[in-house]
């Protein structure tokens, strides 16, 4: 049964709201202020949070802050109540990192319409996960993974993440001009736990918001420090999961971690997938407008393994277009591939956009995507991904692909 947290100090309207949401069958708590609707979300997990805007000791924006910066609480979706009329209240709102808001008085209509909208959304990326990385039952080692992931989270055992950089390079040139960042765990406990292992789990339990958001703070820090080191011309590229693409305070989490930086925000881009722009196409291209207006660049990575749907592209204001490893494999002697991948290459500088191949591991490869234009290029042919000492030293060397 889906549980909703009611967090409001006016005990006739929490009343009637707790009625109404109990005769639609939800299960419900409530909390008659700010502090105590804190402790019961942390305590009771509850499926939505619905949250009075003015109330005394804690607010709602109070109770927002606190929650999104708990890491368990960070992905449950919030809705404030109020009376306040200005936009300028619900904005400050949105930008913390509500995902909805209603004005008192509102009808029984207005409310379970917010309520469904938001679950619904919520399901479908439940849905996806759950789907995606085939999580149906969990093995003991997935369980001790997951337990272990929850306490790193919890305990904000960072240090234990390490963020690599695979070179991405300048195919007519040979230079290194972007890298793109992928993170990896070392616990002292389980040892090295591949990405494939926990990434599908921090997706599937919300904790991928808070790891997301220390990897893009953490990338802009390693970013500006290169710049000031003279290295001022690379870009580097973080990925998106599809909860942090929906995340309603994603915009703000960006800009603060530019910000911070006193960054260029062309320097940092951010990589999408085909699957996650297709799950709601009318709120990705309005979520990509937003980012496209901060100056960040976009990226739409393993294109090809999604929907394979071009339509869309014409529609998005993507900057680069990352050829999936499965067509650059064996590329130069598989017709169907090389024809897929001429193709995609044509498409994508038709449409202005920069064409990245990824997973290139031999020099046929190679030659195949030069004598076609492709861009740049990433694999193994060049490097691995590397920590940051080592891929420093890459920069400083300046080393560079043969041409």
């Amino acid at each position: 049964m889906i549980k909703i947290l009611v967090i409001e100090d006016e005990e006739l309207v929490r009343e009637n709201i707790l009625d109404l949401l109990a005769a639609e069958d939800f299960e419900t708590v409530s909390a008659p202020n700010g502090r105590i609707g804190i402790n019961l979300a942390i305590a009771e997990f509850p499926d939505l949070i619905l949250c009075d805007m003015m109330m005394p000791e804690v607010d709602g924006y109070g109770v927002l802050t606190a929650l999104r910066q708990e890491p368990l609480t960070a992905a449950i979706p919030f809705i404030f109540l109020t009376a306040k009329s200005a936009k300028a209240d619900f904005r400050q709102g949105m930008d913390m990192g509500a995902d909805d808001y209603l004005t008192k008085p509102f009808t029984r209509a207005e409310l379970l319409s917010a309520v469904m909208n938001r679950l619904e959304r919520q399901a479908t990326l439940k849905s996806y996960f759950t789907n995606h990385n085939s999580i149906k039952s969990a093995s003991p080692k997935t369980q001790l993974v997951a337990m272990s992931l929850h306490q790193v989270i919890k305990q904000r055992k960072f240090q234990e993440f390490e963020v690599h950089y695979q070179p991405i390079v300048d195919i007519i040139s040979g230079k290194i001009v972007a890298a793109e960042s992928l993170l990896r765990w070392q616990s002292p406990e389980l040892g090295f736990v591949p990405p494939t292992e926990f990434i599908p789990l921090a997706e599937s339990t919300g904790l991928i918001m808070t790891i997301g958001q220390w990897v893009v703070e953490n990338v802009c820090q390693q970013l500006k420090i290169w710049h000031d080191a003279g290295i001022d011309y690379l870009t580097l590229s973080v990925n998106l999961s599809a909860i942090e693409f929906n995340r309603p305070d994603l915009i703000k989490t960006i800009t603060h971690a530019l910000n911070s930086n006193n960054l260029e925000p062309k320097y940092l881009e951010l990589e999408l997938t085909e699957s996650m722009i297709m799950q709601d196409l009318n709120n990705a291209i309005f979520t990509i407008n937003e980012l496209q207006s901060l100056g960040v660049r976009i990226a739409i990575d393993d294109f090809g393994t999604g929907y394979s749907s071009l339509f869309y592209l014409k529609n998005l204001p993507v900057d680069t277009l990352k050829i999936d490893r499965y067509f650059i494999h064996n590329v130069a002697e598989d017709t169907q591939k090389s024809a897929i991948t001429k193709a995609l290459i044509e498409m994508a500088h038709n449409m202005n956009m920069q064409v990245i191949a990824e997973g290139v591991e031999t020099e046929s490869e190679l030659s195949f995507l030069r004598d076609n234009y492709c861009d740049s290029m990433q694999g193994f042919l060049f490097s691995r991904a590397l920590p940051s000492v080592e891929f420093e030293n890459f920069l400083l060397s300046k080393k560079h692909l043969s041409v």
